[in-house]
This record gives C-alpha cells, structure tokens and sequence, in this order.
C-alpha cells in the first residue's frame, strides 16, 4: 500500500493514497469499507498510464470519525476537495454509497469530473416490493444488511459480506475479511457504518438528470441488494441525460464486483475511458 497522505476539509480528516502518472482516477469504496477494497484495480489502472488516488471515506479506513453528516451529499463534497487538491479534474469512480456521491459530485462540479463509473450503486430512491422477497439471495442479504445498522453488529456484517461475495471470494479473503473486521471495532468506525446506511440515496436521484458527463454502471447479476440488479442498473442510466449512461452486468458477481472481477471491471473501465468510446 502506498503512503497514506491526509487532507482537512470542513469538520475533519480525509485519508487517501496516490499512485502512478498520467490522468487522473479517483477510487471511493463503500460503507463499512476502505480505500482497500481497490487494491486489486490500482495497480492495472497505474500500468494502464493512470494516476490513482484511493479515498478512506469519512469514519472509514483512516480518515476521522467524527462527523456531523453521513449523506452522499457530505461525501461527494469531500471527494471534490481531494479531487481540487491533487488538481483535477479526474474520473470519479463509486462503489455502492459512493455511486450516488459520484453522481452528486459530477452534477454540482462538471469542471473537475470528466467521467463516472458506479459499481452496483445506491444513487436512486429505493423500495422493496413484495415479489422481491421470491429471490433467495436478497432474502438471505437484507435482514444482515439491516441488522448490522440497525444493531451495530460486526458479526452481522461479516455476515452480510459472504453473501454479499457469492461463488468464489478472493485470494486473500481471510485477511480482506480481518481487516474489515479490524477496522470496524475501532472507537467511531461503526457509528459512520450506521450513519451511511441510514441515510436514503434521494439526494443522488434528484441530481442524476443534472449529470454533464459520460457514466459507466455496473452490476454484478448476483448482487443480493437487489432482488434485479440489471433492472436496477437500468433505472440509473435512465434516469441520465440521454446518450449519457451504459450499463454494463458482469455474470456472477455479487455486489463487489470490483474485488470479486477486478480484471472485467479494469477492462470495462478502460474501454470506457477510451476518448473513442467514452462519449459514444
């Protein structure tokens, strides 16, 4: 891992490591995560001629944790400042929570994002209908999703994690599974898991149709957070300016594909940055 630096923004600290030259990509993980979760797209991204800057969320990985505001809309501000600081503009990349702050970033600041990527992305208004508790795996997610937030449990969310992982999991799972575990006993690392979970991605759906750039979506077909993740997938790119969204599934990922794929997921993201094809 390259040296964690820092940058104060209003009410605390945000903790982010940069790599490589060239363009530059901004990488921000999701709740109950850290800027780790990249580590398998950092290093093709900088071999691919790319600048890298991995983000700790507020409460998360190194950043501080005591903040006053867990919604997309305070994240997307400090995704601005780092990408202000390290002189932008730059690809903003967002996993889950960070889907919708990606989205809210690009909508208030078209200068200093030139593209998005959202990785099985909470940026709409959600709901659940009855017919979605047919499909298994979202039966199995959504009561360890809930209960970790509602209940702050750590074993809960591990829970969650595994079916959040389905078939294979990554090489180093043990370890990517401790240090989740790690991180989230710290003293103020579950109140921000708690704080993101129970903020509502409205604010990223009011500002979808305000988006100036191109978007790449994608999901994987097994994400348990979503009883149709493509049918999801779609609404997101939707609910963009015309021309401006693709969505693009990935077979038998769950809900980090990044981490569960990285290579499908670099080569998705690189075909799309190409000038060729990104505003196609």
């Amino acid at each position: 891992m390259a040296r964690t630096e820092f940058l104060a923004v209003d009410n605390g600290t945000i903790a982010y490591e940069v790599a490589g030259s060239g363009p530059l990509i901004v990488l921000a993980h999701g709740m109950g995560d850290s800027r780790a979760a990249y580590r398998a797209l950092i290093p093709p991204l900088v071999a691919a001629g790319h600048r890298v800057a991995a983000v700790d969320l507020r409460g998360c990985g190194e950043s501080s944790t005591d903040w006053p505001a867990w919604s997309r809309t305070a994240l997307a501000g400090d995704l601005l400042a780092v990408i202000r600081h390290l002189g932008g503009p730059a690809v903003l990349v967002g996993h889950s929570i960070s889907g919708g702050a990606a989205t809210i970033a690009a909508a208030r600041k078209p200068s200093l994002v030139t593209s998005v990527v959202e990785l099985a992305p909470f940026t709409r208004k959600q709901s659940i209908r009855l017919g979605d508790l047919r499909v298994k795996r979202f039966r199995r997610a959504m009561p360890r999703l809930i209960g970790a937030g509602v209940l702050g449990s750590v074993p809960l969310w591990r829970s969650y994690l595994d079916v959040a992982y389905p078939g294979a999991k990554p090489a180093d799972w043990a370890e990517r599974l401790g240090r989740v575990d790690a991180l989230l006993r710290e003293p103020g690392r579950m109140k921000a898991l708690r704080g993101m979970g129970g903020s509502a991605p409205t604010d990223a759906g009011e500002r979808l149709g305000d988006v100036r750039c191109p978007v790449l979506v994608v999901m994987g077909t097994l994400d348990p957070d979503w009883a149709d993740p493509h049918a999801e997938g779609t609404a997101v790119v939707e609910a963009l300016p015309a021309g401006l969204g693709r969505l693009e599934m990935i077979e038998g990922a769950g809900h980090y594909p990044h981490d569960q794929f990285p290579d499908q997921v670099v080569s998705l993201m690189l075909a799309f940055l190409r000038p060729d094809t990104a505003r196609a």
